[in-house]
Formats: structure tokens, sequence, C-alpha cells
């Protein structure tokens, strides 16, 4: 690319990146900080508008003060960028900004041949902090070039936490013991299960970017990228997903009643979709590697207000929204998660691994006051616990609190809305 082409291009990045408002502190800026200090390439990995670019202006702040140098490969100024750009462009970075050594690179799936620069430069001192938003490529480029070079810190919409921040709000064991602070806490509990973490609906208080942003992920980030033709079949098998989260899916049903034509279609796409970070599939909890590769899977929408935006589902699932919610707060924790089916076909929603070890059960259930569903969650979880020789288990709900001892086992009932706060005890 032409020199005082580049020179515009950065010198407006760089402007516009330091008036970008720094938005709500992410947690997610702790582990990011364990990282700072290490040689490593940070690759901050996440679904499309999560907020990855307002978390780099966050490290920006926070660690960097001024020393750094940005580019933003999302800019449509850079159609065109080759690898053989990256000389140049460092060249004109340097000329700008001075010698830096750090550099975050914003979208960098766009720009080919990146992850050779990035090795490069790493060798020569550098560290880097780079954002994408497609696992496959991610992982690829990273695996096959920056191999012990790199570490990742996967990036999600806000949690409940990091809304309830965004409201200007702290919940603290002191909110929990007010009768005031507990009905509040499930209020906005209620409104972020329905419309979701993403923030710039949440900033601008518009849920139509919700829509806007799921055809964003459908055509820019999986069809175009995947030169996909048949655009009709991928949202359609997108559109079943948001309206069918926390359920078991099969490929053979999926393709007779969707008409994709083969399995090999339903998977393929459903592949390009978890690499868009648009949903995640969870395999049965299974010793064996062929039982776990063609059981059915369960499957999560990144976030429940994009799921329910999208859905044509006209009444709310409220469990299967809440089991999600539950699901993406596993995956912020680093939780390598299954579901569970026990010897009798009981279903757990969460076997949650440490390791190679199962570490904790998790039933998730609006309310445990029906006979007929305390009976059935409490069963499954204590079926599943005896299995796994496991002494404790937890049932997450709306309200309730206690203790259940089953034998010479514990099952916990604790508040969906402390749990996710980190106030479960």
């Amino acid at each position: 690319m032409e020199r005082r082409l580049l020179k515009e291009i950065l010198l407006d990045q760089r402007a516009v990146f330091e008036k970008k408002r720094p938005g709500t502190p992410r947690d997610v800026l702790a582990e990011v900080e364990r990282h700072m200090k290490k040689p490593h390439a940070i690759t901050l990995a996440g679904v499309r508008r999560c907020g990855k670019s307002t978390l780099l202006r966050q490290i920006a702040d926070r660690f960097l003060g001024s020393g750094y140098h940005y580019c933003h490969f999302e800019d449509e100024r850079l159609l065109g960028f080759e690898a053989r750009d990256f000389a140049p462009l460092h060249e004109v970075l340097i000329e700008c900004f001075g010698e830096q050594k750090v550099m975050l690179l914003d979208e960098v799936q766009n720009a080919p041949g990146w992850e050779a620069f990035v090795r490069r430069m790493i060798e020569s001192g550098r560290k880097f902090v780079i954002t994408g938003s497609n696992a496959a490529l991610l992982s690829r480029e990273l695996g096959s070039k920056l191999t012990g070079r790199h570490v990742t810190v996967d990036v999600f919409p806000f949690s409940f936490r990091e809304y309830l921040r965004h409201l200007g709000l702290v919940a603290d064991d002191a909110l929990l013991l007010q009768a005031s602070g507990r009905a509040a806490l499930a209020r906005h509990l209620e409104a972020y299960r329905q419309g979701g973490g993403f923030p710039e609906p949440l900033v601008y208080e518009s849920p139509d970017l919700l829509a806007q942003l799921y055809d964003d992920i459908l055509y820019r980030d999986v069809a175009t990228r995947h030169d996909i033709k048949n655009t009709r079949a991928l949202r359609e098998l997108a559109l079943y997903y948001m309206s069918n989260v926390a359920t078991l899916v099969s490929f053979n049903k999926l393709k007779a009643s969707l008409g994709l034509g083969s399995v090999t279609t339903v998977s393929a796409y459903t592949d390009f979709l978890v690499q868009a970070f648009v949903i995640a599939t969870v395999p049965v909890y299974d010793a064996s590697v062929k039982r776990r590769s063609i059981a059915p899977k369960k499957l999560y929408a990144v976030d429940t207000g994009l799921a329910n935006r999208v859905s044509l589902s006209f009444s709310r699932n409220l469990g299967a929204l809440t089991e999600n919610m539950v699901f993406l707060e596993l995956l912020r924790r680093g939780t390598d998660l299954s579901y569970y089916r026990t010897a009798s076909g009981r279903e757990v929603d969460f076997a949650c691994r440490r390791g190679r070890a199962l570490a904790e059960l998790i039933q998730v259930t609006l309310s445990l006051a029906d006979p007929q569903v305390r009976r059935r969650e409490v069963e499954a979880v204590g079926e599943a616990l005896a299995e796994q020789n496991l002494e404790m288990g937890l049932v997450l709900t709306e309200s309730e609190h206690e203790d259940i001892v089953l034998d010479r086992r514990m099952l916990k009932v604790r508040p969906l809305a402390g749990w996710l706060c980190g106030l479960d005890d």
C-alpha cells in the first residue's frame, strides 16, 4: 500500500481510538494483567461487537499510557492489505508515534500474513495484544506460527455482574440482605435475561441493534468468509438454533426437517457458526471419545438477548434462557463443560471439569416449589453424584436457598442472581 495513505489511515485510527470512551470496566482485565508482563502475544477472541475494541482501549489506559502502536484491520481503507504491507505499516507507525514495544492489532484476521509478522516482531522483543472474531482462523494461524508464543483470553458480552456495573450498581452481600435489594436484583436479572449483555444496545438503549448485529455475523463472519452461496439454508439453521437454545440437537434430524441436503452440510454450517462465536455446543460427559462424538450435543447462544431478539419462539422460554445464562457464566469462569446423563437416563445440565477430573454437577431450574419438579431435579443430581462419587451438587433457582441432604451427600440450592455475582455461599 502507498505510504502516504497508510500514514493517513494510522493517524486517523489513533485519533479515533484515543477519543473512544473507555466504557464499563471488564472483569477480564484481571486476566489480561497477568499476561501483560509475559513476552507472549495476547489474543482477545470473541463474537463481533462484544466489546473487544473497547477492552483494547481499557488495556491501553490501564497498562500502557501512550506507549503503544495501534491498527484496526476492519477499516475499509485497508481492503487489499497484503502480508508485504506489514513492513511499511510498522515503519509508518514508528514515523508517526516513535518506537514502541507494544502493538495493539484489532480484528487481525482480516490482514493476510499477520501471524508471520507477529512472530517476527515477538522475536525482536515486541509485545502484542490482538483481537479476532473467528475462532478457526485464529487457532489455525496461532497454532502454526505462534506455538508457545501466545495466550488466548476469551471475551464475551457483559456478564450479569458487568451489566450491573454498567448501570452503576455493585452486587454485594449487603444488597442481598435487604428485601428492596433482592427485588431490584431480580428486576435487573429479568432485564438482563431478556436483553442480554452486548454493550452497544445497552449503551444506546436500542435493542434493534441486535438484529443488525445478527445479520452482520451471519453474512460477514460466516457466509462471506466461507463463500456460502445458499444463505437461505444458513439463515434457517441459525434461526433454528437461536429458537432452541439449551436443547439437544441431532444433525440427522435437522437435515431432514430443514431440507439441508446432507449431514455434512449441517455439520459444516454449524462449525462455521461456532467459529464465529455465535453459538457453542456441549458434548455429553463420557470417558469414550467415540460415544461423546456420536451422542447429541446441547446447543447454546453467545447471548440470551441475541437469541431472544431473533428467535421464532413466540412464548418466552425462561428456563432455556436461564440455563443459557448459567452456561455463559461457567464459560467466563474457564470451566470445561459437558452435560451429564445418568445410567437411568436422567439429565444434569452441567458437568464441570477441572483438568481431567469431574469437579461439580450443576442443575438449573426456575423453581423447586412444584413437588414433581423438585423430585425430578433432585433425583437426577443425586443419582449423578452417586455415580461419580461426588459429595456435593448445586441447583440454581430464581430465589430458593436451602441445603438438601441425600444420604451422605449435600445438594446446595442457591438463588441464580447471587451465584452470577459470585455471592452464592
